[in-house]
């Protein structure tokens, strides 16, 4: 009963609602660029077909290069002027993003990608905000609400796609840019009604300790590989799988179908993975999003119709939505309050070099070996975070997801 209370208290303020709701629009904006952007990029290209994932390359950048100042810069002035800053810059974007377009500039359409990287980079601290507010038991349920506002966007992105297309004939996907601009805009909206206090002063002055001794905890290594392995197959199959459909002769609205149901899969599940942490173990829920993903390759690996790409990109998202949270999730056991700020900030910075690599190696691997090999090259990874998670387990047992002491 304590339990319950403490939940209906956090899901009732209204902080955790928004910014579900914030991580919908911002998810939606992420659709709506990995719909569009690799087939805008491939009708720019002549013969280096392959470079068609390379703007999605330029976002991952992004992601990497944006994730350090934006936990600095909110841990001085506050979530709430981070993520309006954050919006701004995604604003910004979707209007170089239209002149990309008209201009059939493939350069342009990276610089687009990487201002959507860097506004998304304060986005992805909406669940840390959510988790930091929460009390220490319920940080893996406030995770899972926020990330679940994401279901929202599998409708909304890939919809808006397949209509924003045409918006203004006969230029094809400047409208989609045109929208990005418009979801930004919601999203300034929606958060200035974000109420979250600036850190307490007390808090920043507090001991702390170097970010290589945080770094060398086991529980921190194996949150980084659960996010950072998880998020890179996630991110080298569905970059390739616009692509890959094309190719076997699928349109671009069958492609966003598919799209449409991973997003599902990554944020549906978000409505329960915290409680399944906080009922079997945050080892054990990475452990079985691994073996999702292993499903995954199976069933992308078995032939190459419809239902194989749509399956294989839900199942795909699965896996991730449970490495993902159960790996954020760990992390917040290893720092302390005045900690916070760099290591969420190393965390997603090596989890987003990650993904940049992996989205940049499946446009190529794709265009030089097919489809079978980049899901062929996910295994390791996958064996990776299965064999991390285990590691800890026999280490050290159940992991206890009260907070580091101060």
């Amino acid at each position: 009963m304590r339990g319950d209370t403490l939940f209906t208290r956090v899901f009732i303020n209204r902080n955790v609602p928004l910014l579900a709701l914030a991580q919908a629009l911002s998810t939606t904006l992420q659709t709506l660029g990995l719909t569009t952007t690799p087939l805008a990029a491939l009708a720019m290209l002549d013969a280096d077909k392959w470079m068609a994932t390379i703007p999605l390359v330029f976002t991952h950048l992004g992601l990497m290069c944006g994730t350090f100042p934006a936990s600095l810069l909110m841990e001085r002035i506050g979530r709430r002027p981070g993520f309006v800053l954050g919006s701004l810059i995604g604003i910004l974007a979707g209007i170089v993003g239209v002149i990309a377009i008209y201009e059939q500039s493939f350069w342009m359409l990276c610089l687009t990608a990487y201002l959507q990287g860097i506004s998304i980079s304060f986005a992805w601290y909406y669940r840390f905000a959510a988790a930091d507010a929460a009390p220490a038991q319920l940080r893996a349920r406030a995770i899972s609400l926020v990330l679940f506002g994401g279901i929202l966007s599998g409708l909304m992105g890939a919809e808006t796609a397949k209509w924003a297309k045409d918006m203004l004939a006969p230029v094809t996907f400047a409208g989609v840019y045109l929208m990005y601009c418009f979801f930004c805009i919601l999203n300034l909206g929606l958060l200035a009604f974000l109420d979250i206090p600036k850190p307490a002063k007390e808090e920043l002055r507090e001991p702390a300790r170097p970010l290589s001794e945080i770094a060398r905890q086991p529980a921190f290594i194996v949150a980084v590989l659960s996010s950072m392995m998880g998020y890179g197959v996630m991110t080298a199959l569905m970059a390739a799988t616009p692509l890959a459909m094309l190719g076997c002769g699928f349109t671009f609205e069958q492609g966003a179908t598919v799209i449409q149901f991973h997003v599902s899969g990554m944020f549906a599940p978000a409505l329960f993975t915290g409680s399944l942490i906080q009922r079997y173990g945050v080892l054990t829920i990475i452990s079985v999003g691994a073996l999702i993903l292993i499903a995954c390759v199976l069933v992308a690996m078995s032939g190459i119709g419809f239902y194989n790409f749509l399956w294989a990109n839900l199942l795909v998202g699965v896996g991730w939505n449970f490495c993902f949270i159960g790996g954020s999730t760990l992390l917040t056991t290893v720092y302390r309050p005045s900690e916070r700020a760099k290591t969420q900030a190393a965390h997603d910075f090596l989890e987003f070099t990650m993904t940049a690599i992996t989205t940049g190696l499946s446009g190529a691997i794709l265009a030089w070996f097919g489809w079978s090999f980049v899901n062929l090259l996910a295994l390791p990874m996958i064996a990776t975070v299965l064999g991390a998670a285990v590691w800890l387990y026999l280490r050290q047992g159940h992991v206890d997801l009260a907070p580091q002491p101060r």
